[in-house]
């Protein structure tokens, strides 16, 4: 199978991206759902993220709290690459497991950390980078997630800057137009994946 890794930063479109993609035939794997799965109760990656924040990050069931969990960890680089290095290796090895078991032409892995996660990206044939003015993502932070400024600041603040992302990527996907826009350029991109995928 034809594996794309599909990354950018938070709020430049990925979910409108991922979605259209999935309508074309690609089967979709998100790595923020396996990050979920993850962390359910019980876990190695749970425990592990309970030693290291302790228990005022559970929900009273027990659950981990990831918007409580956010908090503490968006506002602190050490904090954040430190929960990163408990998840992302979890992430992998569920994400190995999930492509493993599939039979289908292209598949489309989804990661906001695709690139920084190191091991992920491996697994990929190519990477896809959506992007977006700041401006562009603080809008949609703020409509979308309803955080204030301040805290949609502090979360773009917390990612690798955009720029970094683009030199890895294989094809740039540009989200600041219109939703018809960026449809006809991800058509092209599926008709050069497929041919791609056909090749092989």
């Amino acid at each position: 199978m034809y594996i794309i890794g599909l990354t950018g930063n938070i709020a430049t479109g990925k979910s409108t991206v991922l979605r259209y993609l999935q309508q074309k035939g690609a089967y979709v794997l998100d790595a923020d759902k396996l990050a979920h799965e993850s962390m359910q109760q019980g876990t190695h990656t749970y425990w592990a993220i309970v030693d290291a924040f302790g228990s005022d990050i559970l929900q009273p069931d027990g659950a981990i709290d990831r918007p409580k969990l956010g908090k503490v960890v968006f506002g602190d680089p050490a904090k954040l690459a430190r929960l990163e290095a408990i998840v992302h290796p979890a992430v992998f090895d569920l994400a190995r497991r999930e492509l493993a078991g599939l039979e289908t032409p292209v598949v489309v892995m989804e990661a906001i950390k695709l690139l920084e996660a190191g091991q992920l990206v491996t697994l990929c044939d190519e990477v896809w980078v959506v992007t977006a003015t700041p401006t562009t993502q603080l809008q949609r932070l703020r409509e979308t997630r309803n955080i204030t400024e301040v805290e949609a600041k502090q979360r773009m603040a917390a990612q690798s800057a955009q720029e970094e992302k683009i030199k890895q990527a294989d094809r740039v996907i540009a989200n600041n137009g219109t939703t018809a826009a960026l449809f006809a350029s991800l058509d092209q991109a599926w008709a050069d994946v497929l041919q791609k995928a056909a090749n092989r």
